[in-house]
């Protein structure tokens, strides 16, 4: 079973939420994707809060139709199951080709995450 976020992924998350803490309008790419293969369910996730560091923010869709952004316990995706009994998965071929706002304005107009 590969895991959520690599060590890597977990590293650049903090530095992430670091620099968030400092800087007002920060606007970082997604550092990792996450989704259900058998539920329509996607994260893309910005940073780590780092005083909660089971605390990721970025853009999530439930797959109902209404995108937002916000905050998710990394431990509560780790339990999730589909409707088939399937673990979210990170996306291995996932890479950010833009900021976390630019994926939310897509997001809103068509009604789930496009990547």
């Amino acid at each position: 079973m590969t895991a959520l976020i690599t060590d890597d992924q977990r590293t650049a998350l903090l530095a992430n939420g670091r620099q968030s803490l400092e800087e007002r309008d920060f606007d970082p790419a997604p550092v990792v994707k996450l989704f259900t293969p058998d539920a329509g369910a996607t994260w893309l996730l910005t940073h780590i809060d780092p005083d909660v560091p089971d605390h990721a923010y970025g853009l999530c869709d439930l797959g109902l139709g209404c995108p937002e952004t916000g905050w998710v316990s990394l431990a509560e995706l780790a339990a999730l199951r589909g409707p088939l009994g399937l673990p979210v998965e990170r996306d291995l071929y996932f890479r950010p080709e833009k900021r976390l706002r630019a994926y939310a304005r897509e997001a809103h107009q068509a009604g789930r995450i496009v990547t």
